[in-house]
């Protein structure tokens, strides 16, 4: 129904966050946590596009008003709350934490790379 709209939130707020961090690192700095953050943006949006389009599909989300096809009445509006309470904050979690497992992979084999390497790079 509505679940792509809690990490299509999170995405917002993800997405101000970079802005805010980029700005404070600077152009010099290596390693950026704002080109992380950016990766967790990317698969927040893409995701909420993605689901959104299907819910669009489906004929949940249409372009005229209410646009939730739920919330046209008050139970339906209670099971959309519901989803987007359960499924949409769980979508959210586990994309934020395929994310930073991700990163801490990543950084775990950047460290375990010989100093040789990374000279001749």
């Amino acid at each position: 129904m509505a679940c792509f709209i809690v990490p299509a939130a999170e995405a917002v707020v993800t997405t101000v966050t970079k802005k805010i961090v980029k700005k404070k690192e600077g152009s010099d700095h290596e390693g950026k946590f704002s080109s992380k953050l950016g990766l967790l943006n990317n698969m927040l949006w893409g995701g909420s596009a993605l689901l959104a389009f299907e819910h669009l599909w489906h004929g949940e989300v249409v372009p005229f008003f209410p646009f939730l096809t739920a919330a046209k009445s008050a139970a339906e509006t209670s099971a959309m709350l519901h989803e987007m309470a359960t499924v949409g904050t769980g979508m959210a979690v586990l994309v934020t934490a395929a994310w930073a497992g991700v990163v801490v992979i990543g950084e775990r084999i950047k460290a375990s790379r010989p100093l040789a390497e990374e000279d001749s790079q």
